[in-house]
């Protein structure tokens, strides 16, 4: 015959067995009516054992509860840790240096008013009254300015370049920290940080391609002057006038 294992069904199979044990030495164990001593009771004995049976079964019933409620709290505790790491300072070190070389362009800046007013004066028509020093001087800073956005291109370029490597560190760092997340709090605060490693790239690729697009949209300009330049020349020396008068020379001193 098999016996149950766990503790409340043992317990109700002890006393289905001491139920029936009392019940077959109940003959046994009764005395004379006249000696009026009861010594010992087989039915209230059963319903004693019982109870203490029902008592032992609410007793575990409650243990199994509050074992399930102490698992919940750890499992709630797991998911409301903070992540104990943050790359957000280095992500924002990262973006300022970018945005410290953008600040720093020389000559254009990158503002709509500076540019339109470099327009209308340096990169605009060649001024018909303009003389030949004046126009060369103007050639000459439109010179100067494409070679400075060149500079400021390369400048940007370095800058996104050297940041490779500080997010390379901070890619490894979070995806460490997101693999061993130990609750959904760590596991979101994990994601977010990756997306906002991912939004400080976006800004260096930005950056980058403001600064490409800046060197030659001036290197375009300065074309574009020279020849309308060219033609003001062209005109000047072509225009009717007093032309070529010879005169006296002198190569040798008396």
């Amino acid at each position: 015959m098999s016996h149950p294992s766990n503790s409340p069904s043992r317990a109700l199979y002890l006393v289905a067995v001491l139920l029936s044990g009392a019940t077959a030495l109940a003959p046994a164990l009764t005395v004379p009516a006249a000696a009026q001593y009861v010594v010992y009771d087989p039915s209230n004995y059963a319903q004693n054992l019982l109870q203490a049976a029902r008592a032992l079964q609410q007793i575990q019933n409650q243990i199994t509860s509050l074992q399930n409620q102490a698992q919940m709290l750890l499992n709630q505790a797991r998911n409301l840790a903070s992540l104990p790491f943050s790359a957000l300072q280095q992500l924002q070190q990262s973006v300022q240096r970018t945005q410290q070389l953008l600040n720093q362009a020389q000559r254009i800046a990158y503002d709509v008013q500076s540019v339109d007013r470099a327009f209308q004066t340096t990169y605009g028509n060649a001024a018909l009254t303009a003389s030949d020093q004046q126009l060369i001087a103007q050639a000459k800073e439109r010179w100067q300015t494409s070679v400075a956005g060149l500079q400021d291109a390369m400048r940007v370029q370095a800058g996104v370049v050297s940041n490779i490597d500080t997010n390379r560190t901070q890619l490894s760092a979070l995806v460490g920290q997101s693999q061993g997340a130990t609750g959904a709090l760590q596991a979101t605060q994990a994601g977010n940080q990756l997306l906002a490693l991912q939004a400080q790239q976006l800004t260096d690729l930005t950056a980058l391609l403001a600064a490409s697009g800046r060197a030659q949209a001036l290197s375009e300009a300065e074309r574009a002057a020279a020849a309308d330049q060219g033609r003001e020349q062209r005109r000047r020396f072509l225009a009717p006038g007093t032309g070529y008068q010879p005169g006296n020379a002198r190569m040798f001193n008396n």
